[in-house]
């Protein structure tokens, strides 16, 4: 059945209504913002992989951590359910839309109802770009990138133990409209994201009819699968503009350590500017997080670094990578990269007075073993080739508040990175 694209729109968002709860106590003060009509709950008609959910299903068989209850979970009820009668009782989740009926949503219609969800909750932070010198001027407009761990629902909810962070705040019915929000701010024209564990639901349905086209690739072994109720394993992500870019080479990789598969992953992606003919390299990654990883990590982003000199012929394409890298500049994966042959710069250094320091902290959270701030998120680029125009200032400290993050405010532990960026000279 057709479904108009303002329909598709509430369906993804007001799909998961019935679970709203609000936390016990006063709750935070309201937005101020109005709230759009009423919601409606037409039902969803979501793009699922039933063949990716048997893998699922075949592969949880390991312990399983509890996960709170509410959220709707299209991985997770496929696995459990294929051989039952749950999924003939969802048979919705199993049919892909009709392409020719995927019309694209407004985004400012789509704000809205975001919005309108979260209209009890505190307004979003205040963040403001930053414009930096550029050497020389540009006759096309900026390309805009966004880097975000956005926190897998499945390990927020499960596993990370965010000690200070209220249950409520980590519910998906509004946590990933918070998520939508921040997207639909800043407006990248391409969006590189890490842990992200609801793509068929969510991100692919509703940012394909925002114009994007997308790209995911999953951990071989994503601990969000031993988590009960999980929507199917994290990965990264990867989001263009399809009326600015056109694709013209695509990888996926899995990254090696000393030799060995890891369960770390990036997708690299060469993308031709449509108003200027100019091609660049688009990568992400996240890599091996813990202390007493680092020589693993080292060895993980010396892998990315020799596929990536593949791509780019040998840096003659320009580059940009964007990472949790889960590495603090001090660490040798860093150093590898700021000394790359690729001739790679660090784009949120150029914040800092001097220009040579990264920001004190790209994460800040709490957890059972204690406060957690680091710099672990980075835009790499070719700094021979491109220059960054701009850049999205950070939440302070005083923004961010002493439960730190994810929080009512803010739907993840990791803070989002914007670089306006163009280049350097005409071929």
């Amino acid at each position: 059945m057709y479904q108009s694209p303002r329909r598709l729109c509430s369906a993804l968002l007001q799909r998961d209504a019935p679970g709203l709860r609000r936390p016990p106590g006063p709750p935070p003060p309201p937005r101020r913002l109005s709230p759009t009509a009423a919601p409606r709950l037409p039902s969803p008609r979501l793009l699922a992989a039933a063949s990716a959910a048997r893998e699922v299903a075949r592969s949880c068989s390991r312990t399983v951590y509890p996960m709170g209850n509410g959220t709707s979970r299209l991985y997770s009820a496929l696995a459990k359910t294929l051989n039952s009668s749950a999924a003939s009782q969802h048979p919705e989740y199993l049919v892909a839309p009709d392409p020719e009926h995927l019309e694209p949503i407004d985004p400012k219609e789509l704000l809205e109802e975001c919005r309108a969800v979260l209209h009890t909750r505190p307004p979003r932070f205040q963040r403001d770009f930053v414009a930096l010198p550029a050497d020389c001027p540009s006759s096309h407009p900026p390309i805009r990138v966004m880097q975000w761990n956005i926190l897998a629902q499945a390990l927020g909810e499960g596993k990370d133990n965010f000690v200070q962070c209220p249950i409520e705040a980590l519910k998906w019915e509004e946590r990933k409209c918070l998520i939508l929000e921040e997207i639909l701010a800043y407006q990248p024209d391409i969006l590189c994201l890490q842990e992200v564990d609801h793509y068929f639901d969510t991100f692919q349905p509703l940012l394909s009819r925002l114009g994007y086209q997308g790209t995911f690739f999953p951990k071989p072994w994503s601990p969000c699968l031993d988590v009960e109720h999980n929507n199917g394993p994290d990965g990264c992500a990867l989001f263009f503009l399809q009326n600015r870019f056109k694709l013209v080479n695509s990888a996926n990789i899995r990254l090696t350590a000393m030799t060995l598969k890891t369960n770390q992953v990036a997708i690299a992606q060469t993308l031709e500017c449509k108003e200027s003919s100019r091609q660049f390299c688009i990568a992400v990654t996240h890599l091996k997080a813990r202390t007493g990883w680092e020589r693993f990590r080292s060895a993980q982003g010396c892998d990315l670094l020799q596929n990536l000199q593949a791509i780019t012929q040998g840096a003659k394409i320009p580059l940009i990578v964007c990472g949790d890298f889960n590495a603090e500049p001090t660490e040798e994966v860093y150093k590898h990269f700021a000394s790359s042959s690729l001739n790679l710069n660090s784009a949120y250094k150029l914040l800092s007075a001097d220009g040579q320091s990264e920001p004190p902290y790209t994460t800040w959270k709490i957890r059972t073993s204690g406060e957690c701030r680091h710099t672990l998120d980075y835009i790499w680029y070719s700094r021979q080739a491109l220059s960054v125009r701009s850049a999205l200032d950070l939440l302070t400290e005083e923004q961010i508040g002493p439960n730190r993050l994810p929080s009512f405010n803010y739907p993840s532990d990791h803070l989002s990175l914007v670089c306006d960026f163009s280049f350097n000279e005409e071929p």
